[in-house]
C-alpha cells in the first residue's frame, strides 16, 4: 500500500464534465480526463487497500450487483496509480476486463457503491481511475494488436455483436480459436453503438478503435447478417465447432393504454438508434427528430435519460421524464445498508441539463399514463396521467393504486418509451427450439452457459436478461471459457 494515510488526507475529486451550454450544442463526451497525472495519482492514493476489498467482488446482494462482475483488481491498479507505475496498471486492468475504456465511460460503478471508505465518506473514484489508465494506455501507444501466436484450428461463430458478444470473441481468438461475429445492424457494437449515445460513448474514437484491434488480431465481423433470416442457426451448427448466442435482449416493453398506435410514439431505443445513425451518415438524414417538439420520456432508467439528452440536443422545446417509482431518498436508508449497491437519488448527465436549461429536474415520480390522446390527423397532441401509491395486495405484494383527483393533462408532440425489455426475440427462440427460462431468456447455467442444443452457448442479456454492461463482458469472458472447454472435449 502506497500511501497508509491517503483516504484521510485527500478528498474525492473527479474531472469537471464540460459545462452544460457547451456540450448541449454537439453530440462529443461530456466526460473529461483529469488535466494531470498528479491528480489522478492522489485519487489512487484514496483507495485504502482494506484487505476486505467488496469493491471487486461481483456479488449479488438484495437482488442487485454489488462490486465489480468482472472482478477488476481494483486495489491492486489504484495502488500502482499512485506509484507512477502506468504500465502495470495497464496489465493488471486487461487481465480481467477486455473494453475498459467502455466501461470507464458507461457502467454505473456498482464497485464504488460498495467501495469501504464509503461507508462513512465519498468512496474512491474507481470509475474515473479505470477510465484514466487505459486513456493513457492508448495515448501513450501501449495497446496494440496482439494476434494468438498460433490457431487451434477450431472455428466459432458468435451471433449478436454487443458487449457479451465482442468479450466472448476477443477471449476465444486470445485462445487461438477462429471467430466471426455475425451482427443484423449495419454495424458492429450492438448496444455500444446503437443504444448508448454519442456524448456517451463515442463511436468513431472510442468503439470504433476497439474494434480495429480486434479485427487486426484476427476477429472477423460480418454485418447486415440476421441469423435466423438470412442465415440459419443450423447453417452455424454445421460449419463452426461452436456457436455462442449473445443477441441481447431486445423486446421492449410496450405501454398498454388507449391510443398507444397515435403517431409521433416510439420505443426509445428506435429513437436513439436513428439519431446515432444520423450522426454517423450524415447523408442519411431520416430519423425520429425532437426539434420544436414538447417531449414525453416514459421511463426513468439510465435509456430514459439518454432520451432526455438527445431531445435537448435535437433543439426540444421542452423535456419532461415520467418515473411510476417513488423519488429515491438522498442518502443510504437502514434497509439499503452497505455494500448493497446504494438507492439513492442522483441528477445524471441528462436530468443536469434540462435543469441547466429549463430550471427544474425533469423527472416526474410516481406517475402512471392512463391515455395517448390524438388529434385529427392521428398523431399524439397529449398524454392523460394520474399519480399512484405503491399499496400491497392480499398476497403482499406491490400493486399501484391511483390517487384520485390527481388526474392531469401533458402537452406531448412526441412520446419516447424507455420502459425497460422483457428478454430475447421470441421468433428465434422458438424456430431454434431452444430452452427458456421463466422469465423468457435462452436457458443456460451461469458458468456452463450450454444451452440445450449442442455446441451452442448463450450469453449476455440474452441468457440474464437486460443488465449492465459489465455484466455482459464478465458473461462473455466466461461463456468463453466454457466454449474452450467444450472444444478440448
Amino acid at each position: 500500500m502506497g500511501k497508509a494515510t491517503g483516504f484521510i488526507e485527500y478528498q474525492r475529486e473527479v474531472p469537471q464534465e464540460r459545462p452544460v451550454e457547451d456540450r448541449i450544442k454537439d453530440w462529443q463526451e461530456f466526460k473529461t480526463k483529469f488535466c494531470s497525472e498528479e491528480a489522478a495519482k492522489i485519487q489512487g492514493a484514496r483507495c485504502m487497500e482494506c484487505g476486505i476489498p467488496f469493491c471487486h467482488s461481483g456479488l449479488e446482494i438484495g437482488g442487485m450487483v454489488s462490486g465489480c462482475p468482472v472482478n477488476n483488481l481494483i486495489p491492486e491498479w489504484n495502488d500502482l496509480i499512485y506509484k507512477g507505475k502506468w504500465k502495470e496498471a495497464v496489465r493488471r486492468l486487461l487481465k480481467t476486463n477486455n473494453f475498459p475504456e467502455f466501461t470507464g465511460r458507461v457502467c454505473p460503478a456498482p464497485c464504488e457503491g460498495s467501495c469501504t471508505l464509503g461507508l462513512n465518506e465519498p468512496a474512491v473514484t474507481i470509475k474515473q481511475n479505470e477510465y484514466q489508465i487505459i486513456e493513457k494506455a492508448f495515448a501513450e501507444g501501449w495497446i496494440k494488436p496482439q494476434p494468438p501466436e498460433s490457431r487451434s484450428g477450431k472455428a466459432v461463430a458468435v451471433v449478436g455483436s454487443g458487449p457479451a458478444g465482442l468479450a466472448a470473441a476477443d477471449q476465444l481468438n486470445k485462445l487461438g480459436h477462429w471467430v466471426k461475429v455475425y451482427e443484423r445492424q449495419d454495424r458492429i457494437g450492438g448496444l455500444l453503438t446503437y443504444g448508448i449515445p454519442n456524448m456517451k460513448l463515442d463511436k468513431e474514437e472510442v468503439v470504433k478503435r476497439r474494434l480495429d484491434i480486434m479485427e487486426k488480431e484476427g476477429v472477423e465481423f460480418k454485418t447486415g447478417i440476421e441469423v435466423g433470416k438470412d442465415l440459419s442457426l443450423k447453417e452455424l451448427q454445421e460449419d463452426n465447432d461452436a456457436v455462442v448466442l449473445a443477441a441481447g435482449a431486445t423486446k421492449a416493453r410496450d405501454l398498454k393504454v388507449p391510443g398507444r398506435d397515435a403517431e409521433g410514439v416510439h420505443f426509445a431505443v428506435k429513437f436513439l438508434k436513428e439519431n446515432t445513425k444520423k450522426i454517423l451518415d450524415a447523408e442519411n438524414p431520416a430519423y425520429i427528430s425532437a426539434e420544436n417538439k414538447d417531449v414525453i420520456v416514459i421511463g426513468g432508467g439510465d435509456t430514459g435519460t439518454d432520451c432526455v439528452a438527445t431531445s435537448i440536443r435535437q433543439g426540444c422545446n421542452s423535456v419532461t421524464q415520467f418515473e411510476i417509482m417513488p423519488q429515491p431518498p438522498k442518502e443510504r436508508q437502514l434497509n439499503n445498508p452497505w455494500p448493497e449497491w446504494p438507492k439513492i437519488e442522483k441528477l445524471d448527465y441528462g436530468q443536469a441539463e434540462a435543469k441547466k436549461l429549463y430550471g427544474s429536474d425533469p423527472r416526474e415520480y410516481l406517475i402512471m399514463t392512463k391515455e395517448i390522446i390524438k388529434d385529427e390527423s392521428g398523431h399524439v397532441k397529449a398524454l392523460r396521467t394520474v399519480k399512484i401509491n405503491w399499496d400491497k395486495d392480499e398476497n403482499d405484494n406491490f400493486i399501484p393504486v391511483e390517487r384520485e383527483g390527481t388526474e392531469k393533462i401533458w402537452p406531448a408532440d412526441l412520446v419516447l418509451i424507455a420502459m425497460g425489455f422483457l428478454g430475447p426475440e421470441d421468433s428465434f427462440i422458438s424456430a431454434n427450439a431452444l430452452d427458456q427460462d421463466q422469465r423468457s431468456n435462452v436457458k443456460a447455467a451461469y458458468g456452463d452457459f450450454r444451452t440445450n442444443l449442442e455446441g451452442v452457448f448463450a450469453a449476455g442479456d440474452m441468457r440474464r436478461g437486460q443488465s449492465l454492461v459489465v455484466n455482459a463482458i464478465d458473461e462473455g469472458r466466461k461463456a468463453a471459457k466454457s466454449v474452450d472447454q467444450y472444444l478440448a472435449e
